[in-house]
Formats: structure tokens, sequence, C-alpha cells
């Protein structure tokens, strides 16, 4: 089966798109819930939550809901010297994992994390320091998309993220690729301008919304992947203004609806966007 949902649900400008107008940010995580099956958590990257706080968010989710805990950024751009924050990211993982929460952990390396012998070390500490998590490898180098690569992590039991994202030099391209038992699609848009301008807010690369005959050409993929997958994940991380959400309905009306989680709790009669 296929869950599609959003990179982030938390998010301000969301309100008079996605949510209703003079919603309290409190009551975001219930109402995104009861409209996508599944979210990945960007703000563990960022900062280490309590774990009292990961607890509360499973808690206030319905039982079918599942969080995809993207790792903090202390495993995945420093390299050495963390020790202590593996073990605080495996504290905050523990509540998803006690409650039938935690859908994986999403492993986003950056751009410099290329494909050399030091980094592929650094992939087997990683799994041996989380080692009973699933877990997907968002690659950001199109250097790691090599079959030694997909030995690796099928190896480590780590699954490939595939993305969408602009197609410039260096980047990783669309590939439809399988290394295990999780397929992972992360739509990030195709902001070309804007991807690399430092002078630009990092909220202008996400600020693009997919067309019917873009997100057309991953339905192939995706049905691929879902054959072949025991679990198919479709994330969009276009947050600006509510674009994500769109996206995310988008794509599912364009799948067979017998692969795809369904969207509303499989028949809530709430609509989904606030202005519906």
């Amino acid at each position: 089966m296929i869950y599609i949902g959003t990179a982030g649900f938390s998010y301000q400008d969301w309100k008079g798109a996605f949510y209703p107008e003079g919603m309290d940010k409190k009551h975001m995580l219930e109402y995104y819930s009861a409209r996508f099956p599944v979210v990945e958590v960007n703000s563990t990257w960022h900062a280490l939550p309590s774990p009292r706080s990961i607890l509360s968010m499973a808690r206030r989710t319905a039982p079918g809901f599942r969080f995809i805990i993207k790792a903090y950024k202390g495993l995945t751009h420093a390299y050495e010297d963390n020790d202590g924050d593996f073990e605080r990211f495996r504290e905050i993982l523990r509540p998803m994992e006690d409650n039938g929460k935690l859908a994986c952990v999403l492993a986003q390396f950056p751009w410099g994390f290329k494909n050399n012998q030091a980094n592929r070390d650094y992939l087997r500490l990683f799994r041996e320091r989380l080692p009973g998590q699933d877990m997907v490898v968002e690659f950001r180098n199109e250097g790691w998309v090599t079959d030694d690569t997909l030995d690796l992590l099928r190896e480590l039991r780590l699954g490939f993220c595939c993305v969408d994202e602009p197609r410039l030099k260096g980047l990783v391209k669309p590939h439809v690729l399988l290394a295990g038992d999780i397929g992972y699609v992360r739509f990030h848009g195709r902001n070309y301008e804007t991807w690399w301008d430092r002078k630009r807010e990092s909220w202008e690369r996400y600020d693009y919304l997919y067309s019917e005959e873009e997100l057309a050409e991953w339905v192939p993929g995706l049905l691929e992947l879902d054959e072949k997958a025991e679990r198919t994940y479709a994330i969009f991380n276009n947050h600006y203004r509510g674009k994500a959400p769109r996206n995310a309905a988008m794509l599912a009306s364009m799948l067979p609806s017998e692969r795809v989680v369904p969207l509303g709790g499989g028949g809530a009669q709430a609509p989904l966007f606030a202005d519906e």
C-alpha cells in the first residue's frame, strides 16, 4: 500500500489554505491526522524534542496513523563525537515504537556527504547505533546512485529514498529504486533558480506547486515500488503555503484507490482543505 503525506504539519502559513484561518497550533496534528495517514516529522532534524512531547504526538492520533521521524542533524551532518546524539535520538523513538506509531526513520545526508570509503563506513556505524529501526536513507549527491550502494543498503537493511527535485548537476535524479522492504519518494519541488541561491530565504526552495502532468510522471514508478515493497511512502516537502497537502491529495486521486491508504481516515466526511 502507498501512504501519502507531507513533510511536517505545523506551519502557520497553512492557515487559510489547509487549516482553518483561526486554528490554534496545538490542534494542527489532530486536524492533519484526520485527513492524511502519515506525516514526516522534520523538526527532529533541527532539535531533539523531549520524549514526553513525542509521546503526546503518538497519543493524539488514531491507531492507524504513522510517523516518519527524521534523524537529527547531529547524526547525518556531523560524523564524530556524536554518541550522545544517537542515544538521545533513540530515546525519542521509543514512545513512537511503544505505541506502534513509528513508520520508519529518515536519514537525509547532505550533498557534501559523498560516496567514499569513509562515508560508507559511517553508514555501517549509523546502522550499528540504530540497529532495530526501519530506516530509509536520502542522498543528495548523485554519486551514490550505483549498484554497489544498493548492495550496501540491502546488506545494512536501509531503504533508498527516491527524490523529485531540480535536475541540477550533482543532485540526485528521479530514479525509481528499491533497497529493502520500504519504498520511499520525497517531492521537494523543482525550483531551479532558488535551490543553490544562498541569498534567498530557505522556504523559497520549497515554494513550488506540482502540476498534474508532473505528478503523472511518478505514477508508474510508485506503482512499481508498491508491487515490490512491503509499503511505500510518498511525502511532499514543497510545504510553502499549503502546497504540499494540495499535491498530496492530487497524487492520491491519480493512483488506483485500492493501492492507496485512504485519505480522510477511509471515509471521513470532513473536507481535506479549509476552503472547501
